[in-house]
């Protein structure tokens, strides 16, 4: 298709092409000269903030080689500032770094201009896990950053003529994430049928089984984005899997097994059900005469739970009369204060205004004590081999040492479901805290996947809490930091494997603030 006559292409082209023309040389980069009034750490720290707020915003990908420089004239300023080096030169590095990082800004928005397709394809790519396939979704990343890195380089015409293959591979990679997440435990336990005999035991529930999937399988090709539908034709099948492996294997036991055998325990079945819900004893009748005293009795108690709800309901409605009265009450109450003369009004104020000091001074140690207190209890959950907890002014860190993932992935293994375990504990004892879980990873690979992954561990950590009902979603946060915060060295592989971690974060909230 020609672009040569679209308005906006041609305006988009224009904007790379004076960009790209007045700002590609080093000798024109705009730099702002930090005042050596200025404090060298804070100004450090401000743009590690933008760095990071950049790399949320995808500008370490739209712009890889000037979003790289900025992080290197950023890593000179900080080693300057651990070496003690001049403060001129520290903040001339500072000042680099800033103008590097809105230079490649400002190459995103031509980035984005210009590959609009292949970066929505990504985006849906990622969103979908695909980059859970590692070393495919990493071939097709490389071919995207050398689009980005030919508008670097002012080849516009090259990184448009090559986007739509890389739209289309990163399509590809979505499609197979999607059916991969919704089919793939379905795949697998229908091969596990099949090994255990299901095309001899259960040909019937086979082949229903491989038809859903066959169905879900061709929806999913045609009508990947209508999510609620793909959840529900995925959950079908997956009942129908787990159906035939459970039919495979009944049917061997049945196989093997004498009519009379298999009455009693039919008649055994139906004998504990009826226990449960106490009802007569009915073995001395047919099957279907003991399936309509289960279901005779299953239907009573419906009703008594109805009749209870109905109750309950009730009641509800009484406690919110009450409520209301009460509410009536309290509003006569004041207006009846409020009648107060001037005098005694301001009075009462002023006694209340000082009463409040105290008790919040009173409120404010009690709260410190509590935390120490707490704090010294959380130390003692975890062995030394298992988690490191320290404060953090009014946060508690714990640093999770023992917890480990598949390399590559974000799958918490059931060998850290004791640890976590312990941290719901830690989580529980101040409450309903804020809590913040970070995740971290080394330097090896590519940034983007390290941002990615570490931010995907985050987010895994979380789901296991908020699945336990340790706190609501809304008090549990997630974050990837990638390789960005290191405590140790990359160099080595004891450093590496203690940059790979993650730490999770408590915020006590205070009562009055609840």
């Amino acid at each position: 298709m020609r672009r040569e006559g679209n308005p906006v292409f041609l305006a988009a082209l224009s904007l790379a092409v004076l960009f790209l023309g007045g700002c590609a040389g080093p000798a024109k980069l705009q730099v702002e000269t930090i005042a050596t009034t200025e404090n060298p750490a804070a100004q450090i720290n401000r743009l590690e903030t933008d760095m990071g707020t950049a790399r949320k915003d995808q500008i370490n990908v739209l712009s890889p080689t000037w979003f790289a420089k900025s992080e290197t004239s950023l890593n000179f300023a900080t080693k300057g500032l651990e070496r003690g080096e001049s403060l001129s030169e520290i903040l001339k590095n500072v000042a680099v770094g800033r103008a590097q990082l809105q230079q490649a800004g400002e190459m995103a928005k031509v980035t984005r201009a210009t590959l609009p397709d292949a970066i929505k394809a990504r985006d849906l790519a990622m969103a979908a896990g695909a980059t859970e396939f590692g070393r495919d979704f990493g071939e097709v990343e490389e071919s995207f950053l050398d689009l980005t890195k030919a508008i670097e380089n002012n080849d516009l015409d090259w990184a448009r003529r090559h986007q739509g293959r890389v739209a289309n591979a990163f399509d590809q990679l979505e499609l197979r994430a999607i059916k991969e997440k919704t089919l793939g435990e379905a795949r697998g336990l229908i091969d596990k049928a099949e090994r255990e005999g299901a095309k001899k035991l259960a040909p019937g529930t086979l082949d229903v089984a491989k038809r859903k999937l066959a169905e879900a399988d061709k929806f999913i090709s045609g009508q990947r984005y209508q999510k609620e539908k793909v959840q529900e034709i995925a959950s079908d099948v997956v009942f129908h899997a787990r159906r035939l492996v459970q039919v495979t294997r009944e049917s061997e036991k049945v196989r093997t097994m004498q009519p009379e055998q298999i009455t009693l325990w039919v008649e055994g079945i139906l004998g504990r059900v009826t226990g449960k819900l106490a009802a007569p004893d009915m073995r001395n009748e047919n099957f279907n005469v003991q399936e309509e005293n289960v279901l005779g009795s299953i239907d009573g108690l419906q009703k008594d739970q109805k009749f209870l709800a109905e109750k309950v309901k009730t009641q509800q409605a009484e406690i919110e009369t009450k409520k209301k009265e009460l509410a009536d009450l309290q509003e006569s109450t004041r207006k009846q204060l409020a009648s107060l003369d001037e005098a005694s009004r301001k009075q009462i104020v002023a006694l209340e205004g000082e009463a409040a000091q105290v008790r919040a001074e009173k409120e404010r140690l009690a709260a410190e004590r509590e935390f120490q207190l707490k704090y010294n209890d959380v130390r003692t959950f975890f062995a030394p081999d298992e988690a490191e907890v320290y404060k953090e002014g009014n946060h508690l860190v714990i640093r999770l040492r023992a917890i480990r993932f598949p390399v590559g992935k974000a799958v918490i293994m059931p060998d850290n479901y004791g640890l976590l375990s312990k941290v719901q504990r830690a989580i529980r004892t101040f409450g309903e805290p804020d809590v913040t879980v970070e995740g971290h990873t080394d330097s090896t690979g590519t940034k983007i996947l390290n941002d990615h992954l570490s931010q995907q561990r985050a987010e895994a950590v979380r789901s296991y809490f908020v699945a336990n009902g340790t706190l609501p979603e809304d008090r549990i946060f997630a974050v990837g930091y990638g390789p960005s915060r290191p405590l140790a060295t990359n160099d080595t592989e004891d450093g590496r494997a203690i940059n790979r971690r993650i730490d999770v974060v408590i915020t006590p909230v205070s009562k009055t603030s609840q």
